[in-house]
């Protein structure tokens, strides 16, 4: 059993920065072939560099993933530079403070499509693109794929202000479970990573904003601080692996305690 990733091809989401950048560095660092997805150009091309000189195991691509057709050009994108996809990593997710007294605010509509719909159709459409290469190869035995969602531990946490964005990671959580079943059947594996206490970008500018949180946070996470987003691309990489060829449906929990007992009030995470 191995939690090598080398030679596999990954597209990671919100690649542009936070924890999205650190998973696809991580695995891009790990000699697997990855394809930075994000709809910020300018700081892609910051990390990446010029998009027409880039070579060898890592690209990027630049298109809002809400829209169907950008997420087809990804994929297409991706066949192109690398002929396969063996990993999707759902990174891409969006926090907003919401009014749950509101009843027009669209924080929890908007929420729902970014961080779960939008992951749920283009885990759709790697997973068929999977299937085929399995099929194709003529692989009859062994899991064929990972899909590995991010998520938080907001999703068991409530607190008003982050009500939509609360919604949306549950509703994610069900949505690893219930893909897991469906593409049991196919051999691809479906599990997320749920998150808290970590040094995110929107973590990094809630502190910015409120620098009172971090001492919240840090006296109420057990091990006493925040962690750097390789932590959790490490915490993927053992889902993406064969290490973890036995697992699948799960939400592996990275917050260093801190859903243990959570009185954490800031409202951030």
């Amino acid at each position: 059993m191995t939690f090598s990733v080398a030679g596999k091809t990954a597209i990671v989401t919100g690649a542009a920065n936070g924890v999205g950048l650190a998973i696809a560095r991580h695995l891009a660092s790990h000699d697997a072939n990855v394809v930075f997805a994000d709809m910020d150009e300018g700081k892609l091309a910051n990390e990446l560099g010029d998009p027409g000189a880039q070579e060898g195991n890592v690209r990027y691509f630049v298109g809002d993933l809400r829209e169907k057709l950008t997420i087809a050009n990804l994929l297409s994108a991706t066949i192109d530079a690398f002929e396969r996809v063996d990993i999707l990593v759902n990174a891409s997710r969006q926090i907003m403070a919401s009014d749950p007294l509101n009843a027009e605010d669209d924080a929890v509509m908007d929420l729902m499509q970014q961080n779960m719909l939008t992951s749920l159709r283009l885990s759709q459409y790697v997973a068929r693109r999977m299937i085929k290469q399995a099929e194709a190869d003529g692989q009859e035995e062994g899991n064929i794929g990972s899909i590995v969602n991010l998520s938080s531990i907001a999703a068991r946490r409530a607190q008003p202000e982050l009500l939509g964005y609360s919604i949306s990671c549950a509703a994610l959580d069900q949505m690893t479970r219930s893909l897991a079943v469906a593409l049991a059947p196919h051999r691809i594996r479906v599990n997320a990573v749920a998150f808290g206490s970590v040094l995110s970008a929107s973590l990094k500018d809630a502190l910015k904003e409120n620098s009172d949180f971090r001492k919240d946070i840090k006296c109420h996470t057990p091990l006493s601080r925040i962690a750097k987003p390789g932590e959790v691309a490490e915490a993927v990489q053992f889902l993406a692996s064969d290490a973890s060829s036995f697992v699948t449906g799960q939400i592996m929990t990275v917050d260093g305690g801190r859903t243990l007992i959570d009185p954490v009030a800031a409202p951030a995470h």
